[in-house]
């Protein structure tokens, strides 16, 4: 994994011909998010637009594939636009710029991925735990293995994709030796675990 401030313009040349993968941690906030976690989101994905431009040096987005979303053409970017703008804004002006956009979810994937993942948060014994992890374990298998899928089917050699996922689910990815995966990270992000932990740390009080 190639870190963005360790990619100067006389580097650019030994990504010719790779296929590269700019991954994006995706955040979101909503409209009853504190005023404080609102702004932090914003500077944040403002950070991730100006690091994206640089790192685009080793090559311009032609495929970008996102999560959460399984549904195609306008009516996923318009969900896009209702659900994180700031994505949104990111994945249409390349788009306008001739990259295809690739919604990484299967319907009968990932809807049964997240009713299994409602239920462990509910059940009470440990015997019915273990059977719900069991079938929560199933579906997330099978929802890597179709996203790591759609993006080795579509990223063609020498080609540059965007990555827009949830960081967790990201590191579960093996990506092959082939993809050059760059990971953005602006400073903004850190503030965002900082604040997010100090939250939890208060409930728990």
């Amino acid at each position: 994994m190639v870190e963005l401030g360790r990619v100067g313009k006389p580097e650019v040349a030994a990504f010719a011909g790779k296929k590269k993968l700019y991954c994006i941690r995706n955040v979101f906030s909503t409209p009853d998010s504190p005023e404080e976690y609102r702004d932090l989101v914003d500077r944040y994905w403002e950070e991730v637009t100006q690091q994206l431009e640089k790192l685009e040096i080793a090559g311009k987005t032609r495929k970008i594939f996102y999560e959460s979303i399984y549904i195609q053409g306008e009516e996923a970017l318009q969900l896009l636009d209702e659900t994180n703008p700031p994505a949104a804004r990111i994945v249409r002006k390349r788009m306008e710029e001739g990259a295809v956009f690739f919604p990484l979810e299967k319907e009968e994937i990932f809807g049964p991925y997240l009713d299994w993942g409602r239920c462990l948060g509910v059940v009470a014994t440990q015997e019915v735990f273990d059977q719900v992890r069991g079938f929560y374990t199933e579906y997330e298998n099978r929802r890597f293995e179709h996203i790591m899928q759609v993006i080795l089917d579509n990223l063609a050699e020498g080609e540059a994709g965007l990555l827009i996922m949830r960081d967790e689910d990201r590191m579960k990815l093996q990506f092959p030796s082939e993809i050059e995966v760059f990971l953005v990270t602006p400073p903004p992000y850190d503030n965002l675990v900082r604040w997010l932990r100090e939250r939890m740390q208060e409930l728990n009080v």
